[in-house]
């Protein structure tokens, strides 16, 4: 495969231009029947059509564009675990025994990911552990509390690191210290994606790319018209997080979409490499508006961070990323910049994942708020649970409140612009 398969506006992603190479998979032109219908190519999409097919069930997935074209193929690719909101928040506002229901799933999502690349050899340059890098005395404070929290969870591959530690897996001097996760880690997500994409074939499964979901007929069986064809479903999934458009105008005004920068520097050399991130993990900083950064396969460094809120795209994301690479890695400057993009999430109010059933046979699972690559999996393993009768997993997300967007879709963005940037000036004051 070659970076041409996807659409023109996405070349510019490294991830696309270094793709596996694949067949891509053809459009729906006709009427076609199966037992569970699943709208969207990305994480979770794909999670649930592969335990889907796993098990035995008639699978089709319809991809509006290509296989890990929104999201899923252009995140950072950085395994983390939990959520975008950590079990001793969800014990305050839920109640302990929400709190342990979700606490007792948090490191599951990364075990999936690193058993589907084992049983089905997907080549996607995973690496193991991450860092969550602190700027100052407070964050590290945090972290010495979330690593109590999360040994007693059962994670037992955490090191709380000092500055002197810090620096040797880091070569910036920026952070004061930091939590490392033996247990995270990374990987690259769009050949991550297809891989699993081929998996669904492999097991019986039918993807379908180009084929957007116009609409979706609540009724039973449901049925999922595409331009040229359709699908006549027991169930269906709705899974199109911040690409849906408006086939589910209610799920809508749950969610808001935000946008995510990353640049990736020319190769570096073995030297530069080493000097940069020693063991090759990668990092994240403790900020309310974090950087996040790591190594690639063939020895880049991608630089991320920010957050555009409404998910407009930028002019120039190099001129809002580099600087932050550079205040990292001062050693850097001047460095060529070989791929720049951007890439949209969808963010909740409560930075929490939105599952739920919009009729009977008709489910949804999106908004996971930035912290998607790993609770994606773990979605489509608690999908087909459900499917398969098993639903109390999958519920205790979907008792979840969900309050809509402050000022609907046209206000959320400036309103949580202005909250951000509260956030973001206690993390320079280190308050």
């Amino acid at each position: 495969m070659t970076s041409s398969s996807y659409p023109s506006q996405y070349v510019s992603s490294y991830y696309a231009a270094s793709a596996n190479q694949h067949t891509p998979f053809t459009e729906l032109d006709e009427s076609v029947s199966c037992d569970v219908c699943v709208v969207g190519g990305g994480f979770t999409g794909l999670s649930s059509a592969l335990f889907l097919s796993e098990a035995g069930y008639d699978v089709v997935l319809l991809e509006g564009s290509r296989i890990g074209y929104g999201a899923s193929g252009r995140n950072g690719g950085q395994l983390v675990n939990s959520y975008s909101r950590d079990v001793d928040v969800i014990e305050k506002q839920y109640g302990t025994d929400t709190a342990n229901m979700l606490g007792s799933m948090i490191f599951e999502g990364g075990q999936i990911i690193r058993d589907r690349i084992k049983q089905y050899d997907i080549k996607c340059d995973l690496r193991d552990g991450g860092v969550f890098a602190a700027l100052n005395a407070r964050q590290q404070k945090a972290l010495e509390e979330q690593q109590q929290l999360w040994e007693r969870l059962g994670n037992q591959q955490l090191e709380l690191l000092d500055k002197q530690r810090i620096a040797e897996e880091v070569g910036s001097d920026r952070y004061v210290g930091g939590l490392l996760d033996r247990s995270g880690g990374h990987i690259h997500p769009l050949n991550m994606a297809l891989g699993e994409a081929d998996a669904i074939r492999r097991n019986g499964g039918r993807v379908f790319e180009q084929s957007p979901a116009l609409s979706i007929r609540h009724s039973d069986p449901a049925v999922v018209k595409t331009p040229k064809g359709q699908v006549t479903a027991r169930y269906v999934l709705v899974a199109g997080n911040a690409y849906l458009n408006d086939v589910e105008p209610e799920l809508k005004k749950r969610s808001m979409p935000c946008g995510t920068q990353i640049i990736t520097t020319e190769p570096l050399s073995d030297e530069q490499r080493a000097t940069l991130l020693k063991s090759n993990f990668c990092v994240e900083d403790c900020n309310y508006l974090l950087d996040y950064f790591r190594l690639t396969g063939d020895n880049r460094l991608l630089y991320g961070g920010g957050v555009v809120y409404g998910a407009r795209d930028p002019a120039d994301v190099k001129s809002l990323i580099l600087p932050k690479l550079v205040k990292t890695f001062p050693q850097l400057k001047g460095i060529n910049i070989d791929f720049s993009w951007t890439g949209n999430f969808l963010m909740t109010l409560s930075r929490l994942p939105q599952f739920g059933r919009l009729e009977n046979n008709v489910y949804y699972m999106q908004g996971y708020s930035g912290h998607g690559v790993t609770t994606t999996h773990l979605a489509g393993k608690l999908f087909a649970e459900v499917i398969k009768g098993q639903s109390e997993r999958f519920d205790a997300f979907a008792k979840l409140p969900h309050t809509p967007m402050p000022g609907g879709r046209r206000f959320a963005a400036p309103l949580s612009a202005i909250g951000a940037s509260y956030y973001s000036l206690r993390d320079r004051l280190g308050i």
